[in-house]
């Protein structure tokens, strides 16, 4: 086995071993303060400082034990391990239907999202959830291939019945489809009333479905049948970054959409 992965394993059979050097990667401690940080026993710490003397990750010193500057880059190594591990587990059951591609933000962002999908006694819960986020919002700013029936009864709750704000920009082929609708196509046209909403419209496709509400990024995931299969929601500010510089630049693409826009 190669050396590197030999000391990977070595960590990864023990918890103890981590979350010991991660400690001791912050600076000094007392076997005592790390056997109260850790819950690991005097004779494991025992066990455990003596491996890392040999590896030379840690040194003794008088106020205690800390890691040295290897020690310190093997922490830092592990902490990044753990942090990409866990991304990985949260995204597994959407990754396919992610628009990675146009996310400008590091995946590791999204390790502490919610997702939403579908079960059989709510087969809409993605979008639902989304409405509650949007029916609750003071702002929300959107870029959506699509408007559905729910997230459009979020923005006019927000808007028409409460004192919330709305910039949404759309794709040509998600006004369309709701002009096509005329219970929709009604609601549209009572949400372009509303003083606080303004909608633009693009030609040409829209990769993906974002809206900020407030401080929180959801995203609408679809599968390649337009199939909506996951709402995801993060609260990260470099995903709000970037998910506002994505608004930003749709929104001056597009064009206002006026109530003649909304007849066939």
């Amino acid at each position: 086995m190669d050396r590197s992965l030999e000391e990977i394993e070595f960590l990864a059979r023990s918890h103890n071993r981590v979350e010991c050097l991660e400690a001791l990667s912050a600076g000094a401690r007392t076997r005592s303060e790390l056997a109260a940080e850790t819950g690991a026993s005097q004779p494991t710490l025992g066990r455990i400082l003596r491996d890392f003397e040999e590896r030379r990750w840690v040194e003794r010193r008088e106020d205690g034990y800390v890691a040295t500057a290897t020690g310190r880059l093997v922490a830092e190594g592990i902490v990044d391990l753990r942090g990409i591990l866990e991304t990985e587990a949260t995204l597994r059951e959407v990754i396919e239907w992610l628009p990675a591609g146009e996310m400008a933000v590091d995946l590791r962002e999204l390790r502490e999202a919610t997702i939403t999908t579908p079960t059989r006694t709510r087969p809409g819960a993605p979008a639902s959830r989304v409405g509650e986020l949007l029916a609750d919002a003071d702002r929300i700013r959107a870029v959506s291939h699509a408007f559905n029936e729910r997230s459009l009864s979020g923005v006019r709750e927000a808007t028409v019945a409460g004192e919330g704000s709305f910039a949404g920009v759309f794709s040509r082929a998600a006004i369309d489809a709701v002009v096509d609708d005329e219970p929709l196509c009604r609601r549209l046209r009572g949400l372009l009333d509303a003083s606080g909403a303004t909608l633009r419209v693009v030609e040409g496709e829209v990769p993906l479905a974002v809206t900020v509400v407030d401080d929180v990024v959801a995203l609408l995931l679809r599968d390649d049948d337009g199939i909506l299969q996951a709402a995801l929601e993060v609260e990260s500010p470099a995903v709000h970054r970037w998910a506002v510089d994505v608004h930003e630049r749709y929104w001056e693409a597009g064009e206002p959409l006026a109530a003649a826009d909304l007849v066939r």
